[in-house]
């Protein structure tokens, strides 16, 4: 029928003298089709098997005002025998008109993953239809593509809230994203993981688009690739996510407000703030914090106080001194790489050895009998992570430039001769 190739078939075009067919992988039970034309259209057929598939190419317009029934009930039992879980469609023109008529097909399979990839969506669609209408998918994303403003566009995001309410997965992603307007927000009430990354979202944004009740249920935040560039301001903007548990705000260039004293959501537990241009650690941190990320900053210093922290990835910043092991006691995870650091100090390398992971590799590293001996003390333990022994070089003093520090000599005769020598003479 018309609405099983609609389905299946939504990258349809014309394509005379282009690849135009479906390819089957049947060990990954993979199959994608390219540029199919009315004419090739049945080799959709063989994708039937797979649980994955994709569609690239193509353009709907000549699609758009085709009349479509409801199915009858030997298509409605075709659509609920197929495996396909998830359908990504890719480099289509589509005409949201046709969209708003074919979406409600899905209430008749088992795809839970629906991905649009370099798409522009077209015109504005007539969604009542989908009123009441619930639908198997779970996940929903959307990169690169381009489409009317989100502002205005409540009424359409009504008549598919409650689809949208038993979503568990949304990514935008690279879409010149600038604003998410409130009452959308509120739409997602069972939405756990919200993708936003590489789009437009500025400071003033997130107090909007995470108004008072929006995404009650959210867990995993990704801001990344954004225009964010006050510490504050996202504090503020977030604050009123009651179950927010991880946050990425990475690859924002950062201004901490030393006197701010916005408090971040106490469920908060992963913060990434990775290559975000700060030159201290800022305050305050969310209190309950178990992972955390500031690599990639110009740090000088990791003055942190939380005792709850457990992982802590401080590698690629300008750190001259390991940070004190002992204001962290459930800490399991350290990582330290590229930094200034010269030496371990003696009384830390215990507390170090007690970690399952710590990485200090590509260090400045004095390789005195202390410097050397801490390291090589530390590998000792197995858990020196990645790095060791190539990445661990010497840098002083000159007569082990270049060395690896595990081939630096730390025997008590080379390292301490006094030590052995004045028994010897008494």
């Amino acid at each position: 029928s018309v609405a099983v190739l609609l389905l299946l078939g939504l990258g349809l075009q014309g394509a005379e003298g282009r690849r135009s067919r479906c390819f089957f992988n049947r060990t990954q039970e993979f199959c994608v089709c390219y540029n199919l034309s009315e004419e090739t259209v049945g080799s959709v057929i063989q994708c039937l098997p797979a649980t994955v598939v994709e569609f690239w190419g193509g353009d709907l317009e000549k699609y758009a005002a085709l009349p479509i029934r409801d199915p009858d009930p030997s298509v409605i039992d075709t659509l609920g025998s197929l495996v396909i879980q998830k359908i990504i469609i890719g480099n289509v023109l589509v005409p949201e008109l046709l969209l708003a008529r074919v979406l409600r097909f899905f209430s008749y399979t088992h795809v839970q993953e629906l991905a649009f990839d370099s798409c522009t969506f077209q015109g504005t669609g007539d969604w009542s239809d989908m009123d009441g209408q619930s639908l198997p998918i779970l996940s929903l994303s959307f990169h690169n593509v381009t489409s009317a403003p989100l502002s205005g566009r409540e009424p359409a995001f009504s008549s598919l809230s409650r689809w949208l309410g038993t979503l568990q997965e949304l990514a935008v992603t690279g879409s010149r994203l600038s604003s998410l307007p409130c009452p959308i927000g509120r739409v997602f009430r069972a939405l756990r993981s919200l993708n936003l990354a590489q789009n437009g979202l500025g400071d003033g944004s997130l107090p909007l688009a995470f108004c008072q009740g929006a995404f009650p249920q959210l867990q995993r935040l990704s801001l990344c690739h954004n225009n964010l560039s006050s510490y504050h301001g996202v504090c503020e903007g977030v604050r009123l996510l009651p179950a927010l548990r991880h946050l990425d705000l990475s690859h924002n260039e950062l201004v901490a407000d030393p006197s701010s004293s916005c408090q971040w959501p106490p469920s908060l537990r992963h913060f990434n703030l990775s290559s975000t241009a700060l030159d201290e650690v800022p305050a305050p941190l969310p209190a309950h914090l178990e992972v955390l990320d500031m690599s990639h900053n110009h740090l000088h210093a990791a003055d942190i106080s939380l005792s709850s922290v457990k992982k802590l990835f401080l590698n690629q910043n300008l750190l001259q001194a390991v940070p004190s092991i002992r204001n962290y006691p459930l800490l399991d995870t350290l990582h330290l790489d590229n930094n200034s650091i010269s030496e371990l100090p003696r009384d830390e390398v215990e507390l170090l050895g007690r970690l399952q992971d710590v990485a200090v590799a590509d260090n400045p590293f004095s390789c005195s009998c202390s410097g050397a001996g801490g390291l090589q003390a530390l590998a000792a333990t197995g858990h020196l992570g990645r790095g060791w022994p190539g990445g661990y070089r010497c840098h002083s003093p000159a007569r082990y430039r270049g060395w690896q520090v595990a081939q630096v000599p730390v025997s008590l005769l080379h390292c301490d001769l006094a030590a052995v020598v004045a028994p010897l003479c008494v």
